[in-house]
């Protein structure tokens, strides 16, 4: 058989078996910009569970880490959608963990302070949720100084404090009317000390003067009568201070 058939044929049988086989495509290369852009597309439309996977993916692959720590946030803030807020919050933690020095970081912890400043309904049901927001926002303006929120926290700190420092005195007036003066006295004066700003200040120094005159400590009863009197002259409780003021100088 000549040579030049051999080769022929031997080439002929090498066409088809490569004809045979399947093409191999090449494995797609992740994008990670697009898969954040789609990921955002189904977050928006509130399919959670499909953006949540999808920003996890981004976690996972995008070795540029440029979209990763979005991702996380994008994840946490699904959460938040989905008032799934204990999730949330844990995500946000996670991000700042990992990310301590994200430009976005700020807005990670005031995400979690926010996360609680939206529990607050008043001040019985909302102290929990008060002392938390308090807690997260004092956290934000030491680790973040320059965080782009300064004037909301601002006024969100007073109104945390002022709802703590209403449940101080409610529990505090719950005390008194009980008789347990000793409790009252412990919630009145730790009210005064941590919250010097309560609008209620004058009520709180006349019922802790109270509290001490029914345990017959005159003198300090008389302390909290005189200090009504001087900084609240126009009270409608000044006027009973002193009547009070009066009466325990007459039973010395």
């Amino acid at each position: 058989m000549p040579r030049n058939f051999i080769i022929i044929f031997l080439l002929f049988l090498l066409i088809i078996s490569c004809a045979g086989k399947p093409a191999v495509k090449p494995p797609e290369e992740f994008d990670p910009e697009k898969t954040f852009e789609m990921a955002n597309e189904q977050l928006e439309k509130k399919d959670y569970e499909k953006a949540r996977a999808a920003f996890l993916e981004i976690k996972n692959r995008d070795f540029s880490r440029k979209f990763a720590p979005l991702a996380q946030l994008r994840i946490a803030d699904s959460y938040v959608r989905e008032d799934e807020y204990e999730l949330a919050i844990a995500e946000y933690k996670k991000f700042i963990e990992a990310y301590p020095e994200h430009r976005y970081a700020p807005y990670a912890q005031y995400q979690i302070a926010m996360v609680y400043f939206n529990q607050i309904e008043g001040p019985e049901r909302g102290y929990g949720g008060a002392a938390k927001a308090l807690e997260e926002f004092e956290k934000l303006k030491k680790m973040y100084p320059r965080n782009p929120y300064k004037d909301e926290i601002k006024l969100r700190i007073e109104k945390c404090r002022n709802i703590i420092a209403e449940y101080e005195y409610l529990v505090g007036g719950f005390y008194y009317k009980k008789g347990s003066y000793n409790a009252a006295i412990s919630r009145f004066e730790g009210l005064l000390e941590n919250y010097p700003e309560y609008r209620k200040e004058a009520e709180v120094l006349f019922y802790t003067g109270l509290s001490y005159k029914h345990l017959g400590q005159k003198d300090k009863a008389s302390d909290y009568f005189n200090r009504l009197i001087e900084k609240y002259p126009n009270n409608k409780l000044t006027e009973r201070a002193k009547k009070e003021l009066a009466n325990l100088k007459r039973e010395a």
